[in-house]
């Protein structure tokens, strides 16, 4: 078996299979404290030691079976945290099961939970919590086997101030009253789906709903629900296509949350109840992040990746599933548009990082590496491309969706590596093998930069956006008076959005083009976020001052890391506003993200 080089759990020794977590959100003191007990079953002889993963975790007390059990810290690690070894009171025999139950207490500047004043907040009046667990981050809440070669189910009863409203990534069972404070109430959840623990969340705060299908509610403050529920409309006809492509939606209900604008991520697949960021709100990019969510329901959390290593098999297959179901929606062009339009995206990646980089693998190394750190869109489009490339080799999209529902099959509620999606690949089309063996499998998963073949792409959508990018980066000052508005006039913004990440591959325009640009197109007075970046993006690049504002808004409006980083990285590279840029970030430290504000402190030298 191979070894997960980010967490300290052996999971070949002895599995947690079921978690029960009793926990209170203390908003004074910003900690989760409370129990969690695990069914832990041996999976060898004489088992005398369980090694939990932890990260700024405080532990009391431990017992296995009710009995006390002796517990000690490893050393700890930089990014990985401390090993917690407990010694078990007596020896459990292979197969045999034992409860293991931990007091703990989360830490205030734990990596996976932002808590919020109320001031932060939309409603002005209550606090507000959330947890981000992927990819290594639950092991800053309580102790556990935080590595994804690990599924458990879990219950759980949550005490929180009796105004607000607790959700789990779980079925929702109900509510009491505290007994031991009548200021509170206790939720009860249950996830009955065996998953990964990177997939338990939560989230504590004053929470509307809106029922928006048989089996969907839209939950947000106060202020963003009734516009979150006509945003999100379209969830059920997505769940209804991506069942049609992928096989029946196992987890019951599919509710969407919309959080703060400092969540991290364009949106968290967590089981029963997606996560997305409110920037969607004014996003044409809504569908997509949707879609992408729903598909997840099926590759990634049903069938999930072993280690990070294995990123990809999780991503690449949910962006496949992402576009097939684009496709469905809005036709096969739009499919290959965003297909090429992804591919675009992987090269602006690879540029950032360098074609060199090892963590430009399709399958890298990720021994002493944080996969916040390598964390990128290569396992999404790298992993897109190798998929759409076998598409056309094998036969197109409705052999290839054959596969996929084979392998979702295949590998439902287990954890897999790249070895046995490739092996499965060989079985499924055991007649098209010589076909295979021309593939060049080391390339596309062992070496950096862009893959080895460029798949096929439908030109017809992406026409438009190439011509008029072409006809910027080669206008001279003499020609800028035949740019106008009507350039824009049949665009759609997918196409916008396009124009300008194809100008962002380029060197920087001259700063009197982007001003021409701003008289003819007006940018500024677009408020959709995916053109919104790039634009402000294209202006920082060429050194149009009058942008510098508006980039560090968007930067610290919101907290999507996608928006912010490149955001922030661009002002740090031009010398007029790199010392602005710092200070902008070390007055909004506070308050941002703390996986993004350590990421943000990297790319800004701020971290030593």
């Amino acid at each position: 078996a191979m070894a997960d080089p980010c967490s300290f759990a052996s999971p070949a020794c002895c599995r947690t299979r079921h978690l029960y977590l009793r926990c209170r959100a203390d908003f004074g003191a910003r900690a989760l404290r409370g129990t969690a007990a695990f069914t832990a079953r041996a999976e060898r002889e004489a088992l005398r030691c369980l090694v939990l993963d932890t990260r700024d975790v405080q532990v009391f007390k431990v017992t296995v079976n009710g009995q006390d059990a002796k517990f000690v810290f490893g050393e700890k690690h930089s990014f990985k945290g401390t090993p917690l070894e407990i010694t078990l009171p007596f020896e459990l025999r292979r197969g045999q099961e034992a409860i293991v139950e931990i007091s703990f207490e989360s830490s205030p500047k734990s990596s996976a939970l932002q808590w919020f004043t109320p001031e932060q907040t939309s409603g002005k009046k209550h606090p507000f919590l959330f947890s981000q667990c992927q990819a290594t981050h639950c092991r800053a809440i309580f102790p556990c086997q935080d590595t994804p070669a690990v599924k458990l189910t879990y219950y759980a009863e949550i005490s929180v101030p009796k105004e607000l409203v607790a959700l789990m990534s779980a079925n929702r069972d109900g509510e009491m009253p505290d007994p031991e404070d009548s200021s509170r109430k206790i939720y009860l959840f249950s996830q009955d789906v065996p998953i990964p623990c990177y997939l338990i969340a939560l989230v504590v705060g004053a929470l509307e709903s809106r029922k928006i299908g048989p089996r969907t509610l839209v939950w947000a403050e106060k202020e963003l629900v009734d516009k979150s529920a006509y945003e999100f409309a379209e969830a059920e006809a997505m769940l209804k296509t991506a069942e049609d492509l992928a096989g029946p939606y196992v987890w019951g209900q599919y509710d969407l949350l919309v959080l703060p604008p400092s969540f991290p991520y364009g949106g968290m697949e967590n089981p029963c109840l997606t996560f997305v960021t409110p920037t969607l709100l004014v996003s044409v990019t809504l569908i997509k992040v949707i879609a992408h969510e729903i598909s997840h329901s099926w590759t990634g959390n049903l069938v999930t990746n072993k280690t990070w290593e294995h990123f990809w098999l999780n991503e690449g297959h949910t962006v496949y599933l992402e576009r097939r179901i684009g496709g469905r929606l809005f036709g096969e062009q739009f499919r290959h548009f965003k297909a090429l339009g992804g591919w675009r995206e992987l090269q602006n990646t690879i540029n950032t990082f360098g074609d060199k980089n090892p963590v430009t693998n399709l399958v890298p190394d990720l021994s002493e590496v944080d996969p916040d750190a390598a964390y990128s869109s290569v396992p999404y489009e790298k992993g897109f491309a190798l998929l759409f490339y076998l598409e056309q080799l094998l036969g197109g999209p409705d052999v290839f969706i054959g596969f996929l529902k084979a392998y979702i099959q295949q590998f439902a509620y287990k954890s897999i590596v790249t070895e046995d999606w490739k092996k499965f690949l060989y079985f499924y089309f055991k007649d098209k093998v010589d076909v295979l063996d021309k593939v060049d499998w080391n390339s596309w998963f062992h070496a950096p930069g862009m893959p080895p073949v460029m798949p096929t792409y439908d030109m017809t959508l992406a026409n438009a956006c190439v011509a008029l990018s072409q006809r910027w980066i080669q206008a001279k000052e003499s020609d800028l008076g035949s740019f106008s508005s009507a350039d824009l006039k049949e665009m759609s913004s997918h196409q916008l959005i396009e124009f300008l990440a194809l100008l962002l591959l380029e060197p920087p325009l001259p700063v009197s083009h982007v001003k021409r640009m701003q008289q003819v197109y007006d940018f500024n007075a677009i408020h959709n976020s995916e053109i919104r970046f790039r634009w402000l993006r294209l202006c920082i690049k060429s050194k149009w001052e009058e942008a510098i504002p508006l980039a560090l808004k968007m930067a610290t409006d919101q907290g999507r890391m996608k928006f912010t980083r490149p955001l922030f990285r661009d002002l740090y590279n031009f010398d007029k506003c790199r010392d602005l840029a710092v200070k902008t970030f070390l007055e909004h430290r506070a308050s941002m993200h703390p996986v993004t504000s350590m990421l943000v402190a990297k790319d800004l030298n701020q971290d030593q």
